[in-house]
């Protein structure tokens, strides 16, 4: 089942590409494997799948154990604990949820200089809804400025869960917005717009995103 999900999938990015103008292998599809056993990790990797995104630290830390002979990059998607800095700083090669200084500086402490750079996106509550993780636009600048100057840091862009629609307009909407928001910065290394899920990939697509963070359509419901 995998399979044929993860051939759909991909061909569902590839028409999106095409029809947004955007260049062939633009979009990176991040499998979102929380809640789902190694073994579901391990057949994605079978088909080609190297970009894999957890949500719960002790639960990935399990995972990353027993698939410790996979080149698997990691990313960690989920809210970011202050007790939790260190193991994410330790496992992970991603990071797109980070939405305070204070998360960006533990993180850049905490990170293993034999490690290189761990790579994050700022995480923008782009809907304004309370029951949703990450600064608001309009903090944006001011955070980037701040993180840009952290070592052991490399600050690559912004992730965001916008409001769930289910009419297409709408979905493009949020993903717009947030686009042309880094688009005014200016700033050449924010290369990454982490937005679009099962729902709503081809909409994040349209408007910019790099990567979208596929988990129902992969793997099934949780």
């Amino acid at each position: 089942m995998i399979y044929k999900r993860l051939n759909h999938l991909r061909a569902q990015i590839r028409q999106a590409e095409t029809v947004y103008n955007r260049k062939p292998g633009d979009v990176l599809l991040l499998a979102v494997s929380k809640t789902k056993p190694a073994r579901d990790i391990a057949s994605a990797y079978q088909w080609g799948l190297r970009h894999f995104a957890e949500s719960y630290c002790q639960e990935a830390l399990k995972k990353q154990r027993e698939l410790g002979a996979f080149d698997i990059t990691w990313h960690f998607i989920g809210p970011i604990q202050s007790n939790k800095t260190k193991a994410i700083a330790t496992h992970f090669d991603w990071v797109h949820s980070v939405d305070s200084l204070k998360i960006a500086k533990r993180l850049s402490e905490q990170r293993p200089d034999v490690l290189g750079a761990l790579n994050i996106c700022l995480q923008i509550n782009i809907s304004g809804e309370q029951s949703k993780s990450g600064i608001v636009l309009d903090e944006l600048p001011q955070l980037c400025e701040m993180v840009a100057e952290l070592p052991n840091l490399r600050l690559r862009g912004v992730m965001a869960i916008p409001a769930s629609a289910t009419d297409f307009e709408e979905q493009r909407r949020p993903n717009k917005k947030l686009y042309q928001a880094v688009a005014k910065l200016g700033n050449p290394l924010l290369d990454t717009f982490s937005f679009g899920m099962s729902g709503d990939l081809t909409a994040a697509i349209a408007e910019g995103a790099t990567v979208v963070r596929i988990g129902t359509a992969l793997f099934g419901k949780r």
